[in-house]
């Protein structure tokens, strides 16, 4: 036990050499009980490690917990081949690829969707967690079923579904209502307890322990306002997260983000695993960007409306995914947003949506009259209708190729939603940048160097999920719960 004159800094770790005495020791040292450090502790005990886990919170679950839980996995799943879904590897590989661009990181992806299928089996038959061999067959942010297969992603939206052969792979877990990330939550500490893994609650990571060669041996955590002193024999593990309720990182490496309105995840979510990596030596990559959503279905059928700019112009096919509509919303210019649609496709909106977002016009006898009543420049609604009109009446959309399945032409009636930034719309957002990290989740330098015993996971890490341009349900608590196992069996059986 130490007592510091100076606040201990997570960018600052604790040299070896002043370490006189270790208050605990174990084999692994997982900061962070998520998904991801859940899934690292129960793959490094069942590697041979000694395991113990340190969570700031007095529970378990982190931002996994508050999730649905959906996970997204494919590639012929006990789930897709009962219920007749064709899918591989190959479509599987070709669509995370598409959907993440040019920041996809092409060994994680490709390890995901080989893994996948393994994957799926560890989380029923290792873990116990339950999936229903049944198709949810509608559009919808989640399921409320205890329905397992839904699309969560734009599979079958241009531009993806000319690239891979579309599936649904969004793993719903047997369970109604929004309850999946309890359920899963419930599970993985069941399975953490019932291996005898420690675990230490209201245990803040301070910071880590490294020797003259940059080696990580230990961990700086505070338990009882007092600071102890970990040694990881074979390595620690970061899973403390992502930097959504850190303002001050947001500022410096997400701005956009600000556009939003809800930042999504846990109290814990600050960023500290990333500085700790980052004083270790680790690189921090794909910082700027993150996760963010409109959420304008259900009901479903306000998929036949558009979006239109301040300029009146279109600038989405509107039956791809929220999230990917969210990332667009958030960069048009003027900040001005507005979902135009027939009065008859609102449905049950002002009870069943979660957008949020106040009704800023209506027109009975033409579409001048909405115009106006959003001050639009004058004819640019007027045109844009038109031109969606002519075509949507012959099944087509040249400008964004949008499914004929949510093509019609908009009738009068007409109402508008002001989904404007900043306005009242429900943007929720959560950070997808952190430390660099091998498929086997060693941390990297700036020059590509491992740093010997320091391993990442989960959010804290840059994993698949890369963008909300191309981003899927279930991608994040998949890549934690993939990620997190990858780093505690590297951990487990380093030399």
């Amino acid at each position: 036990m130490t007592t510091p004159e100076h606040k201990t800094m997570p960018t600052h770790p604790r040299h070896l050499s002043s370490v006189t005495a270790w208050d605990m020791e174990t084999d692994v040292v997982v900061a962070g009980f998520g998904g991801a450090g859940a899934c690292a502790a129960i793959e490094a005990h069942d590697n041979g490690a000694a395991v113990m886990i340190f969570e700031l919170a007095s529970d378990s679950g982190g931002s996994t917990k508050l999730s649905s839980a959906e996970i997204y996995m494919g590639a012929g799943t006990r789930v897709q081949q009962a219920c007749g879904i064709e899918d591989s590897v190959e479509d599987m590989f070709r669509f995370l690829m598409a959907s993440n661009g040019p920041i996809a990181d092409e060994a994680k992806v490709r390890a995901y969707c080989e893994g996948s299928v393994e994957h799926f089996d560890w989380l029923t038959k290792t873990l116990g967690v339950p999936y229903k061999d049944s198709v949810y067959p509608h559009r919808a942010i989640m399921a409320l079923t205890d329905d397992c297969l839904l699309y969560t992603g734009s599979e079958k939206a241009w531009p993806f579904a000319q690239t891979a052969q579309p599936a649904p792979r969004g793993h719903n877990l047997q369970v109604e209502g929004d309850n999946g990330g309890a359920l899963f939550a419930k599970i993985l500490k069941e399975n953490v307890e019932k291996r005898g893994i420690g675990v230490h609650f209201e245990a803040r990571a301070l910071t880590l322990i490294t020797d003259d060669e940059g080696a990580v041996h230990g961990l700086v955590v505070r338990i009882d306002q007092q600071e102890r002193l970990v040694r990881a024999r074979r390595g620690v593990v970061l899973c403390c997260g992502g930097f959504v309720m850190n303002e001050s990182m947001l500022r410096k490496h997400a701005p956009m983000l600000l556009g939003a309105t809800q930042p999504i995840g846990n109290p814990g979510d600050t960023g500290s695993g990333i500085l700790m990596g980052q004083g270790a030596g680790g690189s921090a990559i794909n910082m700027h960007e993150g996760f963010v959503s409109v959420p304008y279905y259900p009901p479903a059928s306000l998929t036949n409306g558009i979006f239109v700019n301040a300029q009146g112009q279109r600038f989405i096919n509107e039956d791809c995914y929220h999230g990917r509509v969210g990332y667009y919303c958030l960069q048009q210019p003027g900040q001005r947003v507005f979902l135009v649609a027939s009065a008859s496709d609102f449905g049950d909106y002002p009870q069943g949506s979660y957008l949020n977002a106040q009704f800023a016009g209506t027109a009975e006898e033409s579409v001048a009259e909405l115009e106006n009543e959003l001050q639009l420049p004058a004819g640019s609604l007027q045109q844009t209708v038109a031109y969606y009109n002519a075509h949507a009446t012959q099944a087509e959309d040249p400008l964004f190729h949008k499914s004929p399945e949510w093509l019609k032409p908009l009738e009068l009636p007409l109402a508008a939603v002001d989904c404007s930034p900043g306005r009242g719309a429900f943007y929720p957002f959560f950070t997808l940048g952190g430390l660099d990290t091998r498929v086997s989740g060693e941390v990297l330098t700036p020059e590509g160097e491992v740093i010997r015993g320091l391993y990442a996971a989960g959010r804290t890490a840059c994993g698949v999920p890369r963008t909300a341009a191309g981003y899927c349900s279930g991608i994040s608590v998949g890549d934690a719960s993939f990620s997190g196992r990858q780093a505690g069996r590297s951990a487990a059986t380093r030399d």
